[in-house]
């Protein structure tokens, strides 16, 4: 479980293929940009990019993932070198700063609009079909691993303030229309649905 605050930007390094049993998929090697690793175990939960991985190795201030082709279907970010948001699980009794954050990624949104807006950036996200009933004005929604509100939301599409402070640390900064991006939606709306529907 995560909360969608990022505490570093790393850098995808390298992509290997996998063989056997996961061939289709491919290990990462990221650079952690300054993630702090000291109780970092292999076997650990990092979310990387909006996806929660398995940490396989660590070498140094490198952390490598072994990514499942259904993994990479199912999102963007991961198939290719670049920077991705960083974050660690979070502990029993750690704040949350963000909401709660699963690292499962629903799927794969568009950028429509980056543009400024004052001081900020108004992002706006078109979600695929089947996710946009979860998007909710007020509501949390995490983009790319980044836990954000929505200011709000018509139909399929839906829109987000982005501040100079998230955009300062992490990825979104990058984004421009047309542009894929990770999405996962609030686990409360699920939850609400699914006790609704029995």
């Amino acid at each position: 479980m995560f909360t969608g605050i990022v505490q570093a930007v790393g850098t995808i390094e390298a992509l290997t293929p996998l063989q056997g049993e996961m061939r289709g998929g491919v290990r990462l090697a990221v650079e952690a940009g300054g993630l702090e690793l000291s109780d970092v175990r292999i076997g650990d939960s990092i979310c990387v990019q909006g996806a929660c991985l398995t940490v396989v190795a660590i070498e140094g201030e490198r952390l490598s993932f072994d990514v499942s082709r259904e993994t990479l279907d199912c999102t963007t970010g991961l198939e290719r070198p670049g920077k991705v948001n960083l974050e660690t699980s979070l502990g029993l009794g750690d704040k949350l700063g963000g909401h709660l954050v699963t690292g499962h990624v629903d799927g794969v949104g568009e950028v429509l609009a980056f543009e400024p807006a004052g001081e900020s950036v108004l992002l706006r996200l078109r979600a695929p079909a089947g996710l946009a009933k979860y998007v909710a004005r007020k509501g949390s929604v995490c983009v790319d691993g980044v836990s954000l509100t929505v200011n709000r939301a018509e139909g399929d599409v839906f829109e987000i303030n982005l501040i100079p402070h998230t955009l300062a640390v992490t990825t979104l900064s990058r984004l421009a229309p047309g542009a894929k991006v990770n999405l996962e939606v609030d686990l409360i709306a699920r939850y609400v649905e699914r006790m609704l529907s029995t």
